[in-house]
């Protein structure tokens, strides 16, 4: 594990690289490409704009076209604004704005004042896009340098466990030790030693072991001995998560920032939404009218008690906002943010005993800090042997920056650890591989899924269909239509527009692989049963162009609300009935690029609960003993079905 002042130098070089990548896109991608690549929105439609309950100015924005393809516009992500003449010429406007929530195609931003909205307004054809955010890593810089700087108290304690070599301690007491009949026993177990764990634990949940339901249940269990606890995770989604399933254990849940899905459910735990419902809130809102009147006024028509006017409604404002905020916080038993939202000015002096970290694999360790500041211990969850933190430098890479406060923990304090080990989505088989290949063979299927399958027992629940033959494992050659036809080993192509790989006939073939499977079960009972179906690569344009032939596809039209086509990114968590996986890399050279990260194939592959369909080129991934291994396995199991 690289030592803090590393891991800050790390940092930086994490931080430059990206930052000259945003300048280079900036300068030289067109419009068009960063519209493809979900960076962009353009043309766009400036809606209404209003104070919100936080007295902040935001607007509505809306994209005219384009509505198809997804973005990664969200809840604090940094945007700039632009125009583009007929020529396509670009100019900016001087100004960053932040989202405060985002939808399909309608997004709200803060704007820095009512001057930028005019400024906004002013430009014919405008468009929006992402900005450079130098916010996150200020806050990571920060948190580094307090750690480093710490000389007593809890922060110092931590930072000496995690990297001096301190030992942990747990407490003895056997009153600590609760009963759950509804949890297995390494569940049962996690629960146990979180309670009894004073610095640090780790939940290690491989895939389906019900990881969250374990982590919701510690936190019910901490709050049965603690006032409030924080609950944080690297991503938005995962905090929703997280806080809507406290919610509905009946906690008060206090979201801090706002969330992903923007439902009444989950607006209802925000802390603007409960804001704006506090009885003191019409007051506040009278008050701030009042003193935007006052500021509204010209200077020469100004009363001689102006000043005191408004500095006695400031007065009073922040005496409302003050008891509204303590109101909320009082009332509330969960705080929840992402880590960087730990470091909002909302929860500036505030401190809890307990910090709960899910997705924590993911989350660089220099982000934990930001949360860890506020905290006397803290419980991990998540499982390096899935999605790692994004790093993009391969300098930073190199250097150990992706190595996370999970994994360095699960290496020096083994005792703070507990493997999660009974899973309880997928079929047997599906999940021997990953257990054998991640997890030393320890994972067990639950009795109750460890058999099922659509089909009879005839139905091989993990096949691989290798896109470099013509027939590609007896689908016919005119179910592959010209389009997509290439060389035997010439099926990857690079799409320029979007920076991504693509394999048109793989993409075809998936389609047909999914139409054969729908037949072999009936496409009927599919929609009456409700069969919910992933089809997933690792790119971006394959992901695109998948989509686009689903749309296309008169056969699989009655299934469509029941298809999700996605990243393997995107499905972290996620998991479906019928999983295909698209794996793109077909070359003469046997370049597999980042599907060499083993990770993220760890989660491509434990999606699906009873059939799992891989398509690929066997010629280039068997020359990887990973992708040989899993191929072996498929055809071992396929042949094995032929010859009963």
């Amino acid at each position: 594990m690289p030592s803090l002042q590393r891991q800050r130098e790390l940092l930086r070089k994490e931080y430059e690289h990206e930052k000259a990548e945003f300048r280079r896109a900036a300068e030289t991608m067109d419009v068009d490409r960063k519209v493809k690549r979900g960076e962009c929105w353009f043309p766009i439609t400036v809606g209404r704009s209003y104070y919100n309950s936080l007295n902040r100015f935001v607007v509505e924005i809306t994209r005219s076209s384009d509505s198809g393809i997804e973005h990664d516009f969200e809840y604090g992500r940094s945007v700039c604004f632009f125009s583009q003449d007929g020529m396509g010429s670009i100019s900016h406007l001087d100004f960053s704005a932040t989202v405060s929530y985002a939808e399909a195609d309608r997004m709200v931003v803060v704007l820095p004042d009512e001057s930028a909205l005019a400024r906004l307004q002013s430009l014919e054809r405008a468009g929006v896009q992402l900005h450079f955010d130098e916010t996150t890593y200020r806050l990571m810089f920060e948190a580094i340098d307090r750690v480093m700087q710490a000389r007593e108290g809890r922060l110092a304690a931590l930072r000496d466990i995690f990297h001096a070599g301190a030992p942990l301690s747990f407490s003895a007491d056997a009153a600590v030790q609760p009963r759950f009949p509804w949890l297995n026993a390494a569940q049962e177990q996690a629960v146990s030693e979180v309670l009894r764990a004073r610095d640090a634990f780790v939940v290690h949940g491989p895939p389906g072991t019900g990881k969250t339901t374990t982590l919701i249940e510690a936190v019910c269990e901490v709050l049965r001995r603690e006032p409030q606890v924080l609950v944080c995770a690297q991503s938005n989604t995962a905090v929703d998560w997280m806080a809507e399933q406290l919610a509905d254990r009946g906690l008060s849940v206090l979201r801090i920032g706002n969330p992903t899905r923007v439902t009444d459910k989950m607006l209802s735990n925000t802390y603007e939404r409960r804001f704006e419902n506090h009885p003191d809130y019409p007051s506040l809102w009278q008050v701030r009218r009042d003193l935007r009147r006052l500021y509204a006024q010209p200077r020469k028509g100004r009363s001689e008690n102006f000043h005191q006017k408004t500095a006695r409604l400031k007065e009073r404002a922040e005496e409302l906002e003050l008891r509204i905020r303590q109101a909320l916080f009082d009332h509330s038993r969960v705080v929840a943010s992402t880590l960087a939202g730990a470091a909002n000015p909302l929860l500036a002096g505030r401190h809890f005993h307990t910090l709960f970290i899910d997705e924590a694999a993911q989350a660089l360790e220099a982000a934990c800090w930001i949360a860890l500041q506020k905290t006397d211990r803290v419980v991990l969850a998540g499982d390096h042997c899935q999605l790692p933190p994004t790093v993009k430098s391969r300098e930073a890479l190199q250097g150990g920056l992706a190595r996370t406060l999970m994994e360095h923990i699960a290496e020096v304090h083994p005792e703070a650890v507990r493997l999660l080990t009974v899973q309880y989505r997928m079929n047997e088989e599906l999940m021997r591989f990953s257990s054998d290949w991640f997890y030393g063979g320890r994972l067990t299927a639950a009795p109750d899924v460890s058999h099922r399958s659509l089909l009879d027992e005839l139905d091989h629940p993990l096949v691989w269909v290798d896109s470099d033959e013509e027939t590609a494992g007896g689908f016919a050659d005119d179910e592959v239509p010209e389009e997509a036809e290439g060389r035997s080993l010439g099926g990857e192509s690079f799409v320029a527009s979007t920076y991504g790989r693509i394999n048109k006939k793989e993409a075809w073939l998936t389609l047909a692989a999914l139409r054969r499977y729908a037949e072999r079960v009936g496409r009927r009972r599919l929609m009456e049963e409700r069969a919910d179906i992933g089809i997933i690569s690792p790119y971006k344009a394959q992901v695109q162009y998948l989509r686009t032939l689903v749309r296309r596809d008169e056969y699989l039209r009655p299934l469509r609300r029941q298809i999700t086509v996605n990243t393997v990114d995107a499905f972290q968590g996620q998991e479906r009935d019928i999983v295909l996986v698209s794996l793109v890399r077909a070359n003469e050279q046997g370049q597999i690029g980042f599907l060499s990260d083993l990770r993220r194939m760890n989660v491509a592959i434990t999606r699906a609960r009873m059939k799992l369909i891989i398509l690929g080129s066997a010629a280039t991934l068997c020359r990887h003993k990973f992708y040989r291994t899993l191929y072996e396995r498929c055809h071992l199991e396929l042949l094995c079905g032929e010859q009963s």
